[in-house]
């Protein structure tokens, strides 16, 4: 038998490690190469508006950065959607029945990777139909905490360019750390998220520095999501 000396030992082990990683790609390879889906939702009463408008262009964005991102827009706008009555909670023998449910198994998609939340500033706060969201996305909490670590961006269109619209990313971005989630805002000059300003008529596209943080919101949602798959 060769006598193996320490020097051969040691330059043999450097090699394997050197290529083993590239031999052997196993499961973390497979886990990259699937779909990271980015979901918006926008919590205005007025479907196809200016707040959805607003969080499609979000969500364009976020499609951008990397093929492995795919996206789903879900509009509340003419949707009923009940908040928590009274503290009581819907069980399987009672629950609530109302468009809720029908969003409900995109929000339990096994490839979510991040969420776009997108609310009208109404009287300084988000819509009361937001409220209702937000209180109902409690059902992802229990057993498991669904939505934790998730990167959450906002998006708020309000009537004047300083109309609350900060207050309403805050309050939306409070509600989601009982999630566990992680808040994001965007690239400069939307560090805390998305602030548009409805000042053309409903042409909220006209907002061209309001659009731009829409923008960046998406593609910093986007990012973060790739880095915690």
């Amino acid at each position: 038998m060769d006598r193996v000396t320490r020097r051969a030992f040691l330059g043999a082990s450097g090699a394997a490690l050197a290529v083993g990683p590239l031999a052997s790609p196993g499961a973390g390879a497979a886990k990259t190469s699937s779909k990271v889906k980015i979901i918006g939702i926008s919590c205005s009463p007025r479907p196809g508006m200016t707040t959805a408008t607003a969080v499609r262009a979000a969500l364009e964005a976020a499609r951008e950065v990397n093929a492995k991102i795919d996206t789903e827009m879900i509009d509340l706008g003419g949707k009923q959607i009940s908040g928590w009555n009274g503290g009581a909670r819907p069980t399987a023998a009672a629950p609530i029945e109302d468009d809720f449910n029908l969003i409900l198994p995109s929000l339990r998609s096994p490839n979510l990777g991040g969420l776009i939340i997108g609310s009208p500033v109404y009287f300084r706060t988000m819509s009361s139909l937001c409220k209702a969201f937000l209180e109902r996305l409690t059902v992802l909490r229990k057993p498991t905490m669904l939505l934790a670590d998730k990167p959450v961006g906002v998006v708020a269109v309000g009537a004047y360019r300083n109309g609350g619209q900060e207050l309403v990313i805050e309050h939306i971005q409070m509600a989601m750390l009982c999630h566990e989630v992680m808040g994001v805002g965007g690239k400069p000059r939307a560090h805390q998220g998305a602030t548009l300003w409805n000042a053309y008529d409903d042409d909220i596209t006209r907002d061209e520095f309001g659009m731009d943080t829409a923008r960046k919101v998406g593609q910093r949602v986007a990012e973060a999501a790739l880095k915690l798959i």
